[in-house]
């Protein structure tokens, strides 16, 4: 089934736009997907799991972080650019949560997220418009709980890498690194400042920014064997940020389609069977993921 693909520029609560796309089947069944991607992804790079969905009948929305893509990412710009991580959620996910419910307004909204997305809906005010979660290989970024040479990377990059390069660039230059894309500057040093703490991002905990004790909604969180992105350990620590939801986890220990799907995987096409079904189920059904 084809799907016709809106771009849209989005509105946030600070004053900045973002780049979004809008997938739309051919015929509804009322329910609304948003991707919310990992640091630094593109969101064309869900554009085929976005697709999928929306095939079957789901409005589906991907987009860019203010600073990434199409949502002013020109190094110029990016210079300039102010915002810190927390923003991502209160600013630029949230703007697309609004813009989801009310283009469609009785509709259900899942929330897939992709690594830090999963990080940030804790910063979402506009969670109570969620009515489930998929987080996928979302995680705590504290250095110590990572394994091998990955202890060390993670290490170097809080500590070293970002300290070093982002203030004489003006933005972290992930690009040249052949990381993922840039960053904004205060979202980077964010980003590191929690990445030193043993309780990442709640040690800095904001009763008037953090939400996270207040999304009660199912939350289906996976995590994958082989992933050095994120770790079970860390997957394990983000869930039980969100003490109130109904959670579930999952975490793949063995090949699927010949392959592991690691950090990335879960969002390419030669895993659209068993996984995307299963995600699609669990939406659908709430049946759980088989490991």
């Amino acid at each position: 089934m084809k799907v016709a693909v809106n771009e849209l520029n989005l509105k946030t609560n600070n004053g900045y736009s973002i780049s979004s796309l809008q997938f739309l089947p051919k015929i509804s069944n009322d329910k609304i997907i948003i991707i919310s991607s990992a640091t630094g992804v593109l969101q064309k790079y869900y554009s085929k799991f976005a697709s999928y969905f929306a095939a079957h009948g789901f409005i589906v929305y991907t987009f860019d972080y203010y600073g990434i893509g199409n949502s002013d990412s020109n190094p110029n710009r990016l210079k300039h650019n102010n915002c810190d991580l927390k923003s991502w959620g209160q600013n630029d996910q949230a703007a697309v949560v609004s813009f989801a419910k009310n283009y469609t307004s009785n509709a259900e909204l899942t929330l897939i997220t992709h690594s830090i997305g999963g990080q940030i809906i804790g910063f979402n005010p506009n969670y109570q418009d969620i009515d489930k979660i998929v987080m996928v290989a979302s995680q705590s970024g504290y250095w110590k709980y990572f394994n091998g040479i990955h202890y060390f990377k993670m290490w170097l990059l809080w500590y070293v890498i970002i300290p070093l390069l982002t203030p004489f660039f003006g933005y972290f230059p992930s690009k040249k690194l052949r990381l993922f894309e840039n960053l904004p500057k205060n979202m980077v040093y964010e980003w590191a400042k929690w990445g030193k703490r043993k309780d990442y991002l709640m040690h800095f905990y904001n009763a008037e920014e953090y939400f996270f004790d207040k999304i009660e909604v199912p939350i289906l969180s996976l995590s994958f064997k082989g992933d050095n992105f994120a770790p079970i350990e860390t997957v394990n620590w983000l869930t039980k940020q969100y003490i109130n939801a109904k959670t579930e986890r999952v975490h793949f220990i063995k090949p699927i389609n010949s392959a592991m799907l690691k950090h990335f995987g879960f969002f390419k096409q030669k895993f659209k069977d068993p996984i995307w079904t299963m995600t699609m189920d669990w939406i659908l059904t709430g049946k759980k993921p088989i490991e």
